[in-house]
């Protein structure tokens, strides 16, 4: 019995300081207006681009980030993946690409950009090779 208590906790846990990844921009959009937070909007190729991919396990996976993430921003991931398993549906991709447009002409990744809650860019960053709490500083550091 404890050892399914355990468990049972653990996934609670667990649950509690995961990051929400809005499923969509536009949802994105809607809950940092609610909860006045600027929304971090990361254009990133899963499944192609060694920094994206070296910046989800080193920092968005961390637990540092995670928890700190869930506090205090909003996050949204605008991603292009290559594989055809890993293909997105179309309004999702219709809408990554609207947004590279907009926020990401030159098509640079990892893009990470920190928005206000009307969608007003506040700084930039991309892979940094550093810790979570770097990380969080840097962008903590386009907050005015």
């Amino acid at each position: 019995m404890k050892k399914y208590l355990s468990i049972l906790l653990l996934f609670f846990a667990s649950a509690l300081f995961a990051q929400e990844w809005q499923a969509s921009y536009a949802e994105a959009l809607t809950v940092a207006k609610e909860r006045h937070k600027p929304m971090l909007l990361v254009f990133a190729g899963s499944d192609w681009c060694a920094p994206c991919i070296k910046l989800d396990k080193s920092i968005w996976q961390s637990d540092i980030f995670r928890t700190y993430a869930n506090k205090n921003y909003v996050l949204y991931k605008a991603d292009f993946p290559k594989k055809k398993a890993n293909r997105l549906p179309v309004a999702v991709a219709e809408q990554n690409n609207a947004l590279a447009g907009k926020y990401n002409p030159n098509g640079h990744f990892p893009l990470v950009l920190l928005l206000d809650s009307h969608e007003n860019s506040l700084g930039e960053t991309g892979y940094l090779k550093s810790t979570p709490e770097a990380y969080i500083k840097r962008l903590n550091s386009f907050l005015k």
